[in-house]
């Protein structure tokens, strides 16, 4: 799916910290919120069509979705996986 070394030198946009790739077990759950609905993105906007796969932030509270094979590493796109400390 996602080149090795690509994936060695993706990093979070925000702090720069590293990035993995989600298992199958980590998708599928959120593909299943997803279609439960309730899942928005960073930016608000509701997250209806599941996803590919995924990139986890190194704390993994975001991960950033893969369409089509290409990882869409917009902040305002990133789907949060845990409540973020100002909430």
């Amino acid at each position: 799916m996602i080149d090795t070394e690509l994936l060695e030198i993706l990093a979070c946009p925000e702090n720069k910290t590293p990035v993995r790739l989600a298992d199958a077990a980590e998708i599928e759950s959120l593909n299943g919120r997803i279609s439960a609905g309730g899942v928005t993105n960073r930016g608000g906007s509701p997250v209806k069509d599941p996803v590919d796969g995924g990139l986890i932030r190194e704390d993994g509270a975001y991960l950033y979705a893969i369409r089509d094979e290409i990882p869409v590493m917009l902040i305002d796109e990133a789907i949060p996986l845990t409540a973020s400390p100002e909430e």
